[in-house]
């Protein structure tokens, strides 16, 4: 009778849990887990914010981890960072930043003016390794800290780029004050970092030796959290194994796709692509020194080379379409850009034939190139090795020679020899890669001073154009600096000392293996993870009501 009991139990049990199960369904949902691993060309060396100039990966990795007073927005405008707000003086040479409440390292302790001080205070120091351009800046500042939230720069006289200083991330200062300057470059704090950007740097690794650096996310701007708990940067020593990586599933990202590159990646079966343009831009520099082509002093010259150009066909040609068509000196968000001014001065413009015939270089019957007094337009092009600048350099010459203007294409073995042989003016007309501030000041480029001290390479020598560089650095309100740059297209677009060809675009690889990944524009590294909170990689089983089913 047990026996028969216990039966008789099992069935109902087992009848029971039959009933149970009717109508559930198991179904595939988001799961937490896994590493978003992300691969980039080239090792950091220091990721310090005050120590990175110069060294793109490190300025790409610093930006994660660390914060400045201020950032800015689409338009190049600043807006509060670390600080919520800032005011300046009457007489425009004193700023009071205040910070916002409840800012914390990424070991738990409070940000406070002291850091910012103690951080910008390193870069005034003579034995501090800062670039000189960056410690020359902050040698003319006073540094006065008010309390725990309000600190003071004073400086010499009213200058309005000063705000880009402050983008530059802070360090806390109780980790590094008893520091000796001189030895703050060998720290052990540049590979293990705290910080106070939206990444931290996982403890523990020794990223020199591995090649790979884990981050995570800072808790306290990822309130909410993230499915995927680890971001991981693997460093590779050029593209084919960075690309070779990619298409065997070790990572699932590339960070930076470059023509070159991009073929290969389109390949890869699981590669989605993501471009925006970049805050770069590729421009020809004219040379008006007497050490360059002597008719390039003249602005009809230079007028009928520019109109003698085809953007859209070079991109086309020399880029794989890779590229945005750009006029002037400023990227098209720039809040100074006024690309009216551009299409006034090309609608008052004539043929470049015409433009070249007047200043007197004529293309004779049956000749190739124009001549003058027995003199031929020949034109040495100076560029540098790198296989995309040669491709551009011989799309212009190709282009120039349609308008019966010879080029010789002449080329810099590195970045160093080009900035020599810029400084040297050894050039007629030069190719360069431009990376503009966020600031639309241009003095050091463009002004008289810049001529001498600066880089003026061109030598354009234009009083009018330089005093209203001058007058735009002298005021902080957009509205009160807008009529000098204004002022300055007017002069630059008619006189055409540079010719601007494209503004570079910028692509980012990511495996579609990582599901429910967008990514929107990029004006800095950091903005490629904006959706990051919903990016994830793993799927669990869950088990639900099944949908009842349709009856017709």
């Amino acid at each position: 009778m047990l026996l028969a009991l216990v039966g008789f139990g099992l069935i109902l049990a087992i009848l029971s849990f039959q009933v149970q199960s009717v109508g559930l369904c198991t179904t595939r949902v988001p799961a937490s887990g896994g590493v978003f691993v992300e691969g980039m060309v080239g090792t950091p060396q220091r990721l310090n914010p005050l120590l990175s100039d110069g060294f793109p990966v490190d300025q790409e990795l610093v930006n994660l981890l660390f914060d400045g007073l201020v950032q800015y927005d689409h338009a190049g405008r600043f807006i509060p960072a670390l600080a919520e707000s800032w005011t300046v003086s009457e007489d425009g040479r004193s700023l009071q930043f205040i910070l916002r409440n409840g800012l914390f390292w990424h070991d738990g302790q409070p940000i406070t003016t002291a850091d910012v001080a103690f951080s910008y205070g390193l870069l005034q120091n003579d034995a501090f390794p800062a670039a000189p351009a960056v410690k020359a800046l902050w040698q003319t500042v006073t540094i006065n800290v008010l309390d725990a939230r309000t600190i003071e720069f004073v400086l010499a006289e009213p200058y309005s780029p000063f705000l880009e200083a402050v983008l530059r991330g802070i360090v806390p200062a109780h980790l590094l004050q008893d520091v000796p300057p001189a030895e703050l470059a060998n720290h052990s704090f540049n590979q293990q970092p705290v910080g106070s950007g939206p990444w931290q740097v996982l403890p523990g690794q020794d990223w020199t030796n591995t090649r790979s650096l884990r981050l995570t996310p800072n808790p306290m701007d990822w309130r909410e959290g993230t499915q995927i708990p680890v971001l991981e940067f693997r460093f590779y020593p050029d593209e084919t194994t960075v690309l070779t990586a990619f298409a065997n599933g070790d990572i699932q990202a590339i960070n930076s796709v470059s023509d070159a590159l991009l073929p290969g990646v389109t390949a890869v079966s699981q590669a989605r692509l993501f471009t925006t343009v970049a805050p770069h831009y590729t421009q020809l520099i004219f040379n008006q020194t007497d050490t360059g082509f002597a008719p390039l002093q003249l602005a009809e010259v230079r007028q009928g080379l520019a109109a003698g150009l085809n953007r859209d066909r070079l991109i086309d040609r020399a880029l794989n379409g890779q590229g945005v068509p750009l006029t002037g000196p400023y990227l098209p968000d720039s809040w100074a850009n006024d690309q009216a001014i551009f299409a006034a001065a090309r609608a008052n413009g004539a043929n470049p034939n015409d433009l070249l015939n007047s200043a007197g270089w004529a293309l004779p019957e049956g000749a190739a190139v124009r001549q003058a007094d027995g003199e031929t337009f020949t034109l040495r092009l100076l560029t540098l090795a790198t296989a995309v600048q040669q491709q551009v350099a011989q799309e212009v010459a190709a282009q120039w020679a349609e308008i019966g203007v010879a080029v010789v294409v002449e080329t810099a073995v590195s970045v160093t020899d080009l900035r020599e042989k810029l400084a040297a003016r050894d050039f007629d007309v030069a190719l360069v890669d431009i990376s503009p501030s966020i600031d639309p000041d241009l003095y050091d480029f463009w002004s008289q001073e810049a001529i001498i001290r600066g880089q003026n390479y061109g030598g354009w020598n234009n009083r009018r154009a330089s005093e209203a560089l001058e007058a735009g650095r002298q005021v902080w309100s957009v509205g009160d600096r807008r009529p000098s740059y204004n002022t300055f297209l007017t002069i630059y677009a008619d006189q055409v000392p540079a010719v601007t060809l494209y503004q570079h675009v910028y692509t980012y690889a990511l495996s579609s293996e990582v599901n429910q990944a967008e990514v929107g524009p990029i004006y800095e590294p950091r903005d490629r993870y904006q959706t990051f909170a919903n990016w994830f990689l793993l799927y669990r089983d869950v088990t639900i009501a099944c949908p009842a089913e349709e009856t017709g």
